[in-house]
């Protein structure tokens, strides 16, 4: 399954797999863009983000772990 910049939830699931002792709140957005872009199924634009989406993807994936 291929990911792209607008499956968030599925970014933020595949982070928590990849970085499980990680707090997602404390990532920077330059090592959070390099982590996803990073991921195995990870297709898309490497240039293809915004702020706003990176931080909507933290955000996930902060949800996620503290449930």
């Amino acid at each position: 399954m291929s990911l792209y910049w607008d499956d968030t939830y599925e970014i933020a699931q595949a982070l928590i797999q990849s970085h499980p002792e990680q707090d997602p709140l404390e990532v920077p957005f330059t090592t959070l863009h390099k982590w996803i872009i990073d991921l195995a199924d990870f297709d898309d634009d490497p240039n293809g983000v915004s702020e706003a989406k990176l931080e909507a993807i933290q955000m996930a994936w902060y949800e996620e772990v503290t449930g």
